[in-house]
């Protein structure tokens, strides 16, 4: 009776386990081990044909890389792998994508050929640790949104057409160490918040327009081992406390507009070991003390209006193996000849002796001159009558008076040809024959944007109308339309002088049409400089001393040296590179 009782109860407990429902889906235990085993299967499927590890994207980077995919141009379909529900982004079907469980923590697309922009919707990756997309096409502005991502440790966005101001929300990213955005089309002013981002050692914003001073909150960083700033619009002075950069090795400021003196305090940079100021509006002496650089391997100030003495403690540095202090104002030769070539001092008329060609005369040159007043055969004009015409001209009148409209000439559809000798000009040459020759200097552009810029006239002369042309990136230069047959060739347009302005192209029309494009001058022509003040701010005769040998070394280059007689020597030829009272620089004719 026990028995018979016994398998009934077991018979129906049986029965009411296969007949239970699990979870409300009416599913018994023998359907429930099915779906295991397909599952199983369709896994070991899926991980043999797809690699997959079993890490799921979620879902908010899943929707984060569909808004980045969505916003891009990729012409060479490298992104095609972004595709179906995202089941293996994170198992490397995704190319460029690392994560860590289900999280994007890596994005690296370079030399991909990408366009488009970048995505607003970047902050849905939360745990991104690297953003590399340099050396693409990419455009547009780099996104406020970048600034809330709190893991990002290095932003790589260098090599492409990014516009626009640097986000200061890039100093909210507690973890940043390296931000590359240099060879953009970034403007604006350097955020002091960038500083804020306390782990930041590594910076690049070279080859941009930045433009204002560079933040003192950057400079005070101890951490930053590399700052490199060259080739933008930046200006004011150096900070008299560069000596809070502890750790600094690279810092590049060349080809800005930074004024003032160079600190005493760069000499106690104990780990620097590249400092380039080159093409930069800097005066007064070299520190002293600057030898105590004993790591320092570079040491590049050309094109300044650096004066005095060369600190002799240069010549002990074991470590300098670069050295280039031309075209500058030094006036005292030190022990250096025998470590560097010439080439590291020319420029500098009042030094002599450090090559056989340029002996010391047993008397010193006149601090004023600095010129031989030696006659060169078959020169017009002494060094006396430059003098009296350079100082004659500080009696005339102003300028003409700019007005708008300046009619471009005609030849478009370029393509840039790199010239023929290695470290030459760049050659734009067009279908039409048109042709832009680029040399040396911070501005980059086509002949379609010289061509299609607005303008305004500056002044006219004999040889033709001076604009004041703004680039359609914001950017300034002066271009001198010259008129028909004042010119027959171009073998003297590129001048190389501190006290003449820099020619940086030419273009040559396919019906004779001649520009020639220089530095836009903020600070106007003498003519403005002697005329736009009041009587109670009058110019003292130690300034227009100044003035008058700035002006003389200009005129005895182009006289002595490129045998070209200036013509039209007026006031509004003059262009003023400082117009304070204490410190002068001036860039000579612009005809």
């Amino acid at each position: 009776m026990l028995n018979e009782t016994h398998k009934k109860k077991r018979k129906w407990m049986i029965q009411s386990q296969q007949k239970t429902p699990i979870y409300g889906f009416g599913l018994n235990f023998k359907k429930i081990a099915f779906l295991v085993q397909l599952l199983l299967i369709l896994c070991h499927k899926v991980s043999s044909q797809r690699g997959w590890d079993g890490v799921i994207i979620t879902q908010s980077d899943y929707q984060g890389l569909q808004a980045f995919k969505n916003e891009l141009i990729d012409p060479k379909g490298y992104l095609r792998s972004w595709n179906g529900s995202g089941f293996n982004a994170c198992s490397g079907g995704w190319a460029g994508i690392k994560c860590a469980q289900g999280q994007v923590i890596v994005i690296q697309l370079p030399w991909k050929s990408l366009g488009g922009r970048i995505t607003q919707k970047i902050n849905q990756f939360q745990a991104l640790r690297k953003l590399s997309l340099h050396d693409n096409f990419i455009g547009g502005s780099i996104p406020t949104s970048l600034g809330l991502l709190p893991n990002l440790r290095g932003v790589q966005l260098f090599n492409n057409r990014l516009s626009g101001l640097i986000p200061p929300s890039l100093g909210l990213c507690p973890l940043l160490q390296t931000l590359d955005l240099s060879h953009n089309f970034l403007s604006g002013k350097i955020h002091p918040s960038l500083a804020n981002s306390t782990k930041l050692y590594w910076v690049n914003l070279s080859y941009n327009s930045l433009q204002g001073p560079i933040p003192i909150e950057l400079i005070r960083s101890k951490r930053l081992t590399y700052l490199a700033l060259q080739y933008n619009n930046l200006s004011g002075s150096l900070p008299n406390d560069l000596g809070t950069l502890s750790s600094i090795k690279t810092f590049d400021l060349s080809h800005n507009f930074i004024n003032g003196s160079i600190p005493s305090s760069i000499s106690s940079l104990s780990t620097l070991n590249t400092l380039n100021l080159e093409s930069n509006y800097l005066v007064g002496d070299l520190p002293e003390n600057i030898g105590n650089l004993h790591n320092l391997s570079l040491l590049n100030v050309r094109r300044n209006r650096i004066d005095g003495q060369i600190p002799p403690s240069i010549g002990k540095l074991l470590t300098l193996k670069e050295l280039d202090l031309s075209f500058n104002d030094f006036n005292v030769p030190a022990e250096l000849s025998q470590k560097f070539n010439s080439s590291s001092f020319i420029g500098n008329l009042q030094l002599c002796g450090y090559s056989p060609s340029t002996p010391c005369s047993s008397q010193a040159p006149s601090p004023s001159m600095g010129i031989s007043a030696k006659p060169k055969k078959g020169r017009k004009l002494s060094v006396k009558d430059i003098i009296l015409i350079a100082a004659g001209i500080l009696l005339e009148k102003g300028c003409d008076k700019g007005e708008r409209g300046w009619c471009a000439p005609a030849g478009r559809g370029v393509q840039a040809v790199k010239g023929a000798q290695a470290g030459g000009p760049e050659v734009e040459a067009g279908e039409t024959g048109g042709k832009l020759v680029h040399f040396d200097g911070p501005m980059v552009f086509t002949a379609d944007d010289l061509l299609c810029a607005t303008a305004e006239i500056m002044g006219k002369s004999t040889y033709g109308t001076v604009y004041k042309a703004t680039l359609e990136d914001g950017s300034q230069v002066a271009v001198k339309r010259l008129r028909e047959k004042i010119t027959k060739g171009h073998k003297n347009l590129k001048l190389k002088h501190p006290n003449l302005l820099a020619l940086r192209a030419y273009y040559l029309g396919p019906k004779g049409e001649k520009l020639l494009v220089f530095d836009y001058i903020l600070k106007g022509s003498l003519a403005n400089f002697l005329h736009d003040r009041g009587a109670e701010t009058p110019v003292n005769w130690p300034t227009r001393m100044k003035i008058i040998q700035g002006m003389t070394r200009g005129l005895f280059h182009l006289h002595n040296n490129e045998n070209i007689i200036h013509g039209n020597l007026t006031s509004s030829n003059v262009l003023m590179m400082k117009t304070t009272m204490q410190e002068y620089q001036i860039m000579g004719c612009q005809d």
